[in-house]
């Protein structure tokens, strides 16, 4: 008796709704579909969609549709697979197509906002997400999937353009190796197997082939991609930051400003303002005065060894006008001279890292990876050719100063290697170098940033504008002119305690 009484209640439960919840299925059950019934009647809930109601009589039908989306595929198509490009992306494209395969073909748009474009397939495989009522595609399954012909484009078409299964392609082989895509491809054709997807594995198959070099490379579409085949990869993600620079560049009117330290005794005061501020910013900091005298005697601070070796290899360079009036005109001679600049700067630190050479091993700061290692030559040959179209000296140092900062190639030391390659640019045209005072250094680093994480260079680019309008100003034929002028801007101080001034001289 006591069993029966609970059974009952139980059943009382299940077929009272909640009216609390967002969004309400229709059901079979007559005491749901008579409370659904007269709720609508009511006003209290609203159809959104055949057989699905909401509470919230505020929010369009789409904007509910979308926030429960994954509960309504999982009720409507119980174990179909989401599959092709959105297993990969799980949301509907740019023009709201959201692809499944199920156990018919159909295409559906009776939900506001959303095409759901159903496809006859294979079931779930024991490799897919299993996503609680609903699978999506594993990775090997939706790249073979995306391997089909589709006769639409863009944001309609069930599969990703080729070049965009290149990149992920590409990115396994940088992260994983040769071992981890051929284990990738073995798992692929095992998969491909269960689907009876041979001519999608056959697709697939050459494209990794190809970019491992052992199949023609005539399969590939993206650049990235046939860079990789022909040996000399690149980063195509930093490509793209050069051009969108490239294109501010190219057309930008930057003012003649002439270098007004011209006497041996000026370019050598400011070739050490400039090694100075340069290493401040990267943590190497030094009273002015203490780090002159290094520059003078040559001899290197007790316990700060390495530190006042910073200092002299990059006053080495930029106080050699020779050395600063070298630019590269091809991108073997930009690996030249990278390699040799960074090799005299970073001497006092042959201990620690690896001067001269390129990086053997990935570096970041902060959430920003830099560019692969093994990616770091051909980025800057891919580079180089948006460098060399440049022909202002303002734009060339600064697309040249973005490029060594953003692809970070060697170990340590990229900061001031970078300013030290655009100024080169300035220096050799007759134009003011750069100085970048330690006042103005959060500026600099986020304008730098705001330009990798959001892609626009419009900051960085009035930053260096702004820093060379100031650095023109830095005239002077003795130590205490110099020094009285970045006293009398505020360039010493941390940008915490004051603002960059700029005195006309």
């Amino acid at each position: 008796m006591h069993s029966n009484k609970f059974n009952n209640r139980k059943k009382l439960m299940v077929d009272i709704i909640d009216f609390k919840q967002e969004i309400i299925f229709a059901s079979s059950n007559k005491s749901i579909s008579n409370q659904i019934s007269k709720a609508e009647k009511e006003g209290k809930i609203k159809k959104i969609a055949p057989r699905i109601y909401t509470t919230n009589l505020r929010d369009s039908a789409e904007y509910i549709i979308k926030r429960h989306f994954f509960d309504i595929l999982k009720w409507r198509f119980p174990e179909a697979v989401i599959s092709h490009r959105s297993a990969s992306e799980l949301r509907p494209t740019e023009s709201g197509n959201f692809f499944l395969t199920s156990n018919y073909t159909k295409k559906i748009t009776d939900f506001k906002g959303i095409i759901l474009n159903v496809m006859e397939g294979k079931s779930a495989l024991k490799s897919d997400m299993n996503l609680g009522g609903i699978y999506a595609s594993s990775e090997w399954r939706w790249m073979l999937e995306n391997m089909q012909i589709s006769r639409k484009k863009g944001g309609e078409s069930k599969t990703f353009p080729i070049e965009y299964i290149e990149d992920k392609l590409e990115k396994i082989i940088i992260r994983e190796g040769e071992e981890g895509i051929n284990k990738f491809r073995d798992k692929a054709q095992e998969i491909a197997r269960q689907l009876e997807f041979e001519t999608e594995f056959t697709k697939l198959n050459a494209i990794i082939s190809a970019l491992l070099k052992t199949h023609p490379p005539n399969v590939l579409t993206s650049n990235s991609a046939k860079a990789r085949a022909t040996g000399m990869p690149y980063d195509s993600q930093r490509i793209e930051l050069f051009e969108i620079l490239y294109n501010q560049l190219k057309d930008y009117y930057f003012p003649e400003r002439p270098d007004k330290n011209t006497s041996e005794e000026s370019f050598r005061l400011f070739s050490f303002f400039e090694a100075y501020f340069s290493n401040y910013i990267e943590g190497t900091k030094f009273i002015v005065e203490d780090a002159k005298k290094i520059v003078d005697t040559g001899i290197a601070i007790p316990k700060r060894i390495k530190d006042s070796h910073d200092i002299l290899g990059t006053f080495q360079i930029v106080s050699n006008s020779y050395e600063m009036s070298l630019t590269p005109a091809t991108a073997d001679d930009l690996i030249d001279i990278l390699k040799r600049r960074h090799l005299t700067m970073m001497t006092g630190r042959s201990e620690d890292i690896n001067v001269g050479v390129f990086k053997n091993q990935n570096n970041r700061a902060g959430n920003t990876d830099f560019v692969d290692f093994t990616l770091v030559e051909g980025t800057l040959k891919q580079g180089f050719k948006y460098y060399a179209a440049l022909s202002d000296p303002m734009a060339k140092a600064i697309f040249m100063m973005f490029m060594v900062s953003e692809i970070h190639p060697f170990d340590d030391g990229n900061g001031r290697i970078s300013r030290i390659m655009g100024n080169a640019e300035l220096f050799k045209s007759g134009q003011s170098r750069i100085i970048v005072p330690t006042v103005y250094r959060e500026d600099y680093i986020l304008s730098l940033k705001k330009f990798t994480n959001r892609k626009e260079p419009d900051a960085f680019i009035r930053v260096m504008d702004k820093l060379q309008y100031f650095s023109s100003n830095v005239v002077g034929e003795n130590f205490d002119e110099f020094n009285s002028y970045f006293q009398s801007t505020n360039a010493y101080k941390e940008p915490s305690e004051g603002k960059l001034k700029i005195i006309d001289y």
